[in-house]
């Protein structure tokens, strides 16, 4: 803390200044922050599990076995530098050989995956040209639909491409360079006209993309082409040859998340030259191969996406990349042996405990709305009572039967894991939804909630201070923890969120009084985090963040509610010369503390559904509560009239 600043005029630097100044972002990071420091501590456990089963082979085939392979094939540098290019020959062979329209809509269709996931996981970016997202359909979630959404882009976003500030300007050129220097490393002979090829494309089909504001909008994304209208839909690309290698040929009909984007892509795939689709490929599938190949390829592969576009010094130390590569590709094997040994059982039963008293708080505050009428309410109490918070790790285990791991192909290793579970998420096409799937390992820190299922999921790994500690004073677990439980309560009731039904199904259970009402609070929320302004020039999108803006606010007022739930009448001790309610709200305050590096920040504003980390704290200024129990006071910076106050939860 830095007491020398008033809590009315920062509360930021009141809560965590001190930390702040000492605090220096490790040399292999972007930014540093309470959840980047758990995913520290959790990696080095994650790595003792996967070195464990490196060092002692388990028998061949089991889970244990794989991880173990898995990673030891990462870490064995020795061959793969001896391999060198080679593991790409394949691949860069049967690119060269596209000879027409028809071969280049197969091989674009062969390289997509499921790697986005615009509900749940917030990851809206792929650098394939499209990509499928295998989800409940929004108007029946009973059923799963295949989405396909924009892709193609291998700078963060579409303003890297076309916005007009230096910044961007100077990392186009940067691009370029690293495309050439991709090329060149894979013996490309012309490598610098390839990229102005692969530039000139990525730059046509930024302007085919929709904006991240206008991707995050759940109606806009509903919908619905029938197969046979893919061709004169989005005419150019040869939807049989694309469809029929991406193994969705016999789908009758898909979800198309951005419909102008997916029509302006196809378009291209027919007015662009064919040499420069076959550079951009063969870019890709270096791109994306080169952590998995020799050093020179995944320096380069740094140099560009860690160092010049998120001001990052240094690569991680190649454990940490391989512990991150092993858990994402063998995620629940690897969660398994990590919730067997670090997940107590009490610290299980205790989050579950706080989460009810959260959901119980979040009810009592449905019934308190006087801006709500009777029949919405009741719509609003049925949806919750669906909601289901699922604490540590599924109940069923996945089944990596079907991943097979190679000892000493790193490069092998990866490419079949990216396909095991793209076929996984094909399976489940026809079959009805599963319910108790996670979309988040045990290990993973972070939290989530899943507005097709009403469910909310709390992974073991965050379950560390500073989020919670079940033996920390519980005004300060209720402040963190809490509020991220609130957190993802809230998102069902976000203005994403409040769109689905308690069913999970995209259908409107409001009156258009109270609608209306909730998006005029909505709007004041947003423009209050638009007149944030992290860098010079460049201010937070509260459009862009809104959802995230909602989550915070309710979560935040349903904690403050749930801490009183969880003193059952008893009076709120004082410790150490602070209150109940100044540990609450510094608990949450500093858990939200974290520094940036410029190119980090920037990006994280023009990309990410999330304000900047100490942005989400000054959701307090909305808190009645916050303004009596640190005494701010009319003149100080942050504070707002109570007419300015946003309340929606």
């Amino acid at each position: 803390m830095d007491r020398s600043v008033a809590p009315g005029d920062d509360f930021v630097r009141y809560a965590v200044g001190k930390w702040i100044d000492a605090t220096e972002i490790p040399a292999d990071r972007s930014s540093l922050g309470s959840v980047a420091i758990i995913k520290e501590k959790a990696a080095a456990r994650v790595r003792g599990i996967i070195e464990d089963a490196a060092k002692a082979p388990a028998p061949e085939g089991s889970d244990a076995r794989k991880i173990g392979d898995y990673f030891t094939s990462f870490m064995d540098e020795a061959r793969i530098e001896q391999l060198g290019v080679d593991p790409l020959k394949a691949d860069l062979a049967s690119l060269a050989a596209i000879n027409s329209h028809r071969d280049l809509s197969a091989a674009l269709g062969a390289s997509i995956r499921c790697d986005v996931d615009v509900l749940n996981l917030g990851v809206f970016y792929t650098p394939h040209i499209m990509s499928l997202w295998v989800a409940e359909d929004l108007d029946d979630a009973t059923l799963y639909r295949p989405y396909l959404l924009q892709g193609g882009l291998g700078m963060p976003d579409r303003e890297y491409y076309l916005g007009a500030n230096p910044r961007y300007a100077d990392l186009r050129a940067t691009y370029e360079a690293h495309i050439a220097n991709m090329l060149r490393l894979a013996r490309f002979a012309e490598p610098e006209a390839s990229a102005r090829r692969v530039m000139a494309l990525e730059i046509a089909i930024a302007r085919a993309h929709v904006s991240l504001t206008d991707t995050i909008d759940v109606a806009k994304g509903n919908t619905v082409w029938r197969r046979a209208d893919l061709p004169s839909k989005a005419p150019g690309l040869d939807w049989t040859a694309f469809l029929t290698t991406a193994g969705l040929d016999a789908q009758p009909r898909f979800g198309v998340w951005q419909p102008t984007a997916l029509a302006g892509i196809s378009r291209l795939t027919a007015s662009e030259p064919l040499p420069a689709w076959k550079d951009y490929l063969a870019f890709h599938t270096i791109e994306a191969a080169a952590p998995y190949l020799s050093k020179a390829f995944a320096d380069e592969h740094f140099a560009f996406n860690g160092r010049a576009v998120s001001d990052t010094p240094q690569q991680p130390a190649r454990w940490k990349r391989g512990v991150d590569d092993t858990s994402s590709a063998l995620g629940e094997a690897v969660g398994k042996l990590y919730v067997a040994k670090f997940l107590p059982p009490q610290a299980k039963a205790q989050a579950q405990e706080m989460a009810g008293n959260v959901l119980r708080a979040f009810g009592a505050r449905l019934d308190r709305l006087d801006w709500m009428s009777p029949e919405t309410k009741v719509q609003a109490k049925r949806k919750l009572a669906n909601f289901r918070v699922m604490v540590g790790y599924p109940d069923k285990w996945r089944d990596y039967a079907g991943l097979q791991v190679v000892r000493g192909d790193a490069h092998g290793n990866w490419r079949r894991a990216g396909l095991f579970d793209y076929h996984r998420n094909l399976a489940k096409l026809g079959r009805p939804v599963d319910r108790g799937e996670w979309f988040m390992t045990p290990q993973t820190v972070n939290a989530l909630f899943a507005p097709c299922q009403n469910s909310v999921t709390l992974p073991a790994a965050i379950l560390a201070a500073t989020f919670f500690d079940p033996n920390a004073d519980a005004a300060v677990n209720y402040g963190a923890l809490g509020a991220g439980l609130g957190h993802e309560v809230t998102h069902g009731f976000d203005d994403n969120g409040a769109l689905f039904d308690a069913d999970g199904n995209l259908k409107n259970w409001w009156t258009p009084a109270d609608m209306d009402h909730f998006r005029a609070q909505s709007k004041k929320l947003a423009d209050q985090y638009s007149a944030y302004a992290p860098l010079p020039g460049l201010h937070i999108n509260g459009e862009q963040t809104s959802t995230e803006n909602i989550a915070d606010l309710g979560g935040l007022a349903t904690a403050w509610d749930a801490y009183q739930l969880s003193l059952t009448g008893r009076p709120a001790p004082t410790i150490e010369g602070f209150t109940a309610q100044q540990r609450f709200l510094l608990g949450f305050a500093q858990n939200l503390r974290a520094k940036y590096r410029e190119g980090a920040l920037r990006r994280q504003i023009v990309t990410d559904i999330l304000p900047p980390t100490p942005y989400r704290a000054l959701t307090v200024r909305n808190l009645d509560a916050w303004y009596v129990t640190f005494a701010v006071k009319p003149g100080q910076k942050l504070y707002l009239a109570p007419a300015d106050r946003v309340w929606i939860w």
